[in-house]
């Protein structure tokens, strides 16, 4: 019989800095659901899901050759996801610099044999609470802001954590190594 081969339940994500995450755990407070841990909280920019070890060179050659800039998020409504219940924090206006760096990651991933997720038009967003039966009230007070230096490859482990496999910009604070 011959093994399998491991698999790793990987994404592209933005990570917080510590005063960012703070911020978005105050966001959770009108949120009813399964709140998601603050150490989880980010912005996936693509959801790879299952993949071979020997899929993580490639993967971190494009998390290398990626361009992030760094820029200011200010994540300033609520939204739903009603299917998978989902409640979250986004912006209003998503910055053209968010937005163009997620579509050249897409590009680079498609142009080297990787199929991300996608769930149509990419909606920039924290997911703040899980099984959320209604979407959260009215936004109210002021934006969080947050200012985005890098973008991260992360694993998502089978006992729930999420690990920096590599990173551009800052380091990933909150995760296990």
């Amino acid at each position: 019989m011959i093994a399998k081969e491991p698999a790793h339940k990987l994404f592209f994500a933005l990570w917080p800095d510590e005063e960012a995450r703070q911020a978005l755990v105050r966001l959770q407070q009108p949120v009813r659901g399964r709140l998601i841990p603050p150490e989880k909280l980010h912005l996936t920019m693509a959801f790879l899901g299952q993949q071979p070890a020997a899929a993580l060179p490639a993967l971190l050659e494009i998390l290398h050759a990626s361009s992030v800039p760094p820029m200011e998020l200010a994540l300033d409504c609520y939204g739903y996801f009603k299917r998978p219940q989902i409640a979250w924090a986004g912006m209003r206006v998503a910055p053209p610099a968010l937005l163009a760096a997620q579509a050249e990651l897409m590009q680079r991933l498609e142009a080297a044999g990787f199929s991300a997720a996608t769930h149509g038009e990419f909606k920039p967003h924290v997911t703040l609470a899980r099984e959320a039966k209604q979407a959260p009230g009215a936004f109210s007070g002021a934006p969080v802001l947050w200012r985005v230096a890098g973008l991260a490859l992360l694993e998502s482990m089978a006992d729930g954590r999420y690990v920096a496999l590599a990173t551009t910009g800052q380091p990933v604070s909150g995760t296990s190594a």
